[in-house]
């Protein structure tokens, strides 16, 4: 059975790369009946990430017959690419040899990424399935910070002096063991005699040249070296800015110790993209998946809190014109939409800002530039509107004053939106408060204050 009877096609689906019902279904059918053969056959083309697709997908007692029925095919990769509540749930139905013959052939990095999240019974029990010079690399690195390059590296390097050919090099890696090489690698890593890097080979250049050619003759005229210390979002972001395939990682004294490559920095980069959406919705890291009833609850409820405290401050301001509201209904029928305008464009800005942040875009130098920008797209857009609402006001209640006061209340909370949505976020920043997680409440009460005072205000002034 080909790849393309399991997976939709690419070319022709807008749901490319979905498993096809059927084959899930076909898939749960051999389950039932307890058919290993017939499970093989229709697991063993799909890809290790299809397949964890396959067990996040279906309930929790499937999930089980099905790990267990495969148990024998199982593959580490499979582990590496479920969510992590998932996984725990995986590895505690798998058979102790089953996960031991799993865990063996991934990578240092794979295999720390997949125990660091575990409790310590889980983590011990993948620890005793490696080799004892495996589990020593995976306990050094476990050693490092969480959510730092140490913990990010690969400890399996390939290494050269810089004093060595082509064919030395390459003689090197056909004779080496294959367990002396990583799974996949993209580089050689040239060493000084005191084990610093100097410069990176890429395998490319080093099978097209001849065996009489210096390695230092073939190095990346792009190489940068990662502090074991370095936070991994920074290390994402020096593979996204120089557009690095790999990086060797050294300790406190320049020397290589491992080595992290795109896959992973891209991993980062896209849990710091799913971080920041999950956090801007005020959910923080939420999983659609495993989290239960009460941990999803518990984890929204303060921020709907917060929400509440800023609406009932938008209250308060809506209180002090409750005269004017009940001599001109029309007041209250319009108020809302100065402040929603206000609040969407307030979160156009948000959005913009709070992403230039995270990529590094929005430094000290261009600011006040950005800043002056967003203001003078909320004086344009307010102005737009403003004439739209004017005539509307005009228009629906027969008040040339009604519009004059709604098409102004619009221009200001506008401006005031564009301004607040992109300053609120770089405030946060600089005091060291996620923009993220706490830039919404924020934008969202000074827009809504905003709108009803400007509106309110100056109906209370110019209609009564």
């Amino acid at each position: 059975m080909s790849d393309e009877a399991n997976v939709t096609d690419p070319t022709s689906d807008e749901n490319a790369y979905v498993l096809e019902r059927k084959n899930v279904s076909a898939i749960l059918y051999a389950v039932d009946i307890e058919d290993r053969e017939q499970l093989t056959k229709l697991m063993e083309p799909l890809h290790a990430a299809d397949i964890a697709d396959l067990l996040e997908q279906i309930n929790a007692f499937d999930r089980s017959r099905l790990i267990r029925l495969y148990d024998r095919e199982f593959d580490g990769d499979i582990l590496t690419e479920l969510d992590e509540a998932i996984r725990e749930e995986v590895i505690a139905v798998l058979k102790p040899n089953v996960l031991a013959e799993a865990v063996r052939d991934l990578d240092s990095d794979d295999v720390v990424d997949l125990i660091e999240d575990l409790d310590d019974k889980q983590q011990e029990q993948i620890l005793d399935a490696l080799e004892d010079t495996d589990r020593a690399l995976v306990e050094q690195s476990l050693a490092f910070p969480e959510y730092s390059a140490g913990r990010l590296m690969q400890r399996e390097v390939v290494m050269a002096p810089e004093h060595w050919t082509v064919g030395e090099a390459i003689d090197r890696l056909r004779n080496a063991e294959e367990e002396d090489l990583p799974n996949q690698f993209y580089h050689i890593v040239l060493v000084d005699p005191r084990l610093h890097p100097v410069g990176n080979v890429t395998l490319g250049k080093l099978m097209r040249s001849r065996r009489e050619v210096m390695l230092t003759d073939l190095v990346e005229d792009t190489f940068r070296v990662i502090p074991a210390s370095q936070d991994e979002s920074d290390v994402a972001y020096a593979f996204n800015q120089y557009h690095l395939i790999s990086a060797p990682v050294v300790d406190d004294e320049g020397r290589l110790i491992g080595l992290i490559t795109i896959d992973d920095a891209m991993a980062v980069l896209d849990e710091e993209h799913e971080e920041d959406i999950l956090r801007l919705a005020g959910v923080g890291e939420e999983s659609a998946l495993s989290d239960s009833v009460r941990e999803t609850t518990k984890r929204r409820i303060p921020w709907l809190a917060v929400n509440l405290v800023t609406s009932i401050l938008a209250s308060l301001v809506i209180a002090q014109f409750e005269m004017a509201i009940a001599q001109i209904v029309a007041l209250a029928v319009l108020m809302p939409i100065v402040a929603s305008m206000g609040g969407n464009a307030g979160t156009q800005s948000l959005t913009v800002a709070v992403r230039a942040l995270a990529t590094k875009d929005l430094t000290g130098a261009n600011v006040w530039r950005v800043i002056r920008r967003e203001v003078l797209v909320g004086l344009i857009n307010g102005a737009v509107f403003a004439v739209v609402m004017g005539v509307v006001g005009i228009l629906w209640f027969g008040s040339p004053a009604l519009g004059y006061v709604i098409a102004a209340a619009m221009v200001v909370n506008m401006v005031v939106a564009g301004l607040a949505g992109t300053g609120i976020p770089i405030v946060l920043d600089r005091i060291g408060i996620d923009p993220a997680l706490a830039s919404g409440a924020f934008v969202t009460t000074v827009t809504d204050v905003v709108g009803f005072f400007a509106f309110l205000g100056l109906a209370a002034i110019v209609l009564l």
